[in-house]
């Protein structure tokens, strides 16, 4: 639940979304058809904007539709963007889809994750990489993150942790600087003190190939798989637990890992 400080108004909070993205009052106005001189008189309470001019304001910032529904209610209007459980049967449709959009990408591993890394689904690709797994780890709510860097996670299988390692908190870094995140900031800093055990990797582990983006090497049942992570999202969602979803892929970076998933998952 979205929740406001009575009495602060939508300036306060568009003047700080403004100042985080970098973006003067001049040319946020020259991007919304508007003047910087409105924007002023908004940002300082003087001027009431219109919700249509807040959410045009809000789409020319990149804010998200969470903090959109808080902007909204600060200037004394109702969300837009509903935010529905997963397990709401109006979402029974979306789930399918879902579920059937990480099948098609079988063999490969791909999971869904909710703003706070949270697992929302994952096919047998990934299953595959967790096999083994102490239990206190794969307990509900699964956490992406803390399943990867913990030390008693898939950190220990991973042969080039400290790069992708430091991959991760570099993710987590800019969520948390775009969408002042709370709970992905609690997370990070969870994570961030794990104690950090690279295996390493030899020069012959690496092996040839030349990546065009940074690979996670992870080993499974004595093999060195290697992918390269993909992140979707969805298109102008209109609902704020859509909207938070991200599907993660990981495909792979060598022709060996291609076979493998393939002899593994046919």
């Amino acid at each position: 639940m979205t929740t406001v400080a009575p009495g602060k108004g939508a300036g306060p909070l568009l003047r700080g979304w403004r100042e985080q993205r970098r973006i003067s009052q001049l040319d946020l106005a020259l991007r919304a058809d508007s003047s910087a001189r409105h924007i002023s008189f908004v940002e300082t309470g003087r001027s009431r904007p219109s919700e249509e001019f807040l959410l045009r304001l809000a789409e020319h910032l990149e804010i998200p539709v969470r903090d959109q529904n808080a902007l909204l209610l600060a200037a004394g209007y109702a969300p837009r963007f509903p935010e529905t459980s997963m397990d709401d049967p109006s979402f029974q449709s979306v789930r399918e889809g879902l579920e059937q959009l990480l099948r098609g990408y079988e063999p490969y591993p791909a999971l869904i994750v909710d703003a706070k890394y949270d697992v929302i689904a994952a096919n047998r690709g990934i299953a595959m990489l967790m096999d083994g797994l102490p239990e206190h780890l794969l307990a509900p709510p699964l956490n992406a993150m803390r399943l990867t860097l913990h030390p008693e996670g898939l950190a220990p299988r991973i042969r080039n942790l400290g790069e992708w390692r430091g991959h991760l908190l570099h993710q987590m870094e800019r969520q948390i600087a775009l969408q002042r995140s709370d709970a992905v900031r609690e997370l990070y800093e969870e994570v961030a003190g794990y104690p950090v055990a690279d295996p390493g990797e030899s020069a012959a582990d690496a092996g040839p190939v030349a990546y065009l983006a940074l690979p996670l090497r992870i080993e499974h049942e004595g093999r060195i798989l290697s992918f390269v992570s993909s992140i979707s999202t969805f298109n102008t969602p209109m609902d704020v637990t859509v909207a938070e979803l991200a599907i993660e892929t990981l495909l792979p970076a060598d022709p060996a890992t291609v076979k493998y998933l393939q002899m593994l998952m046919p």
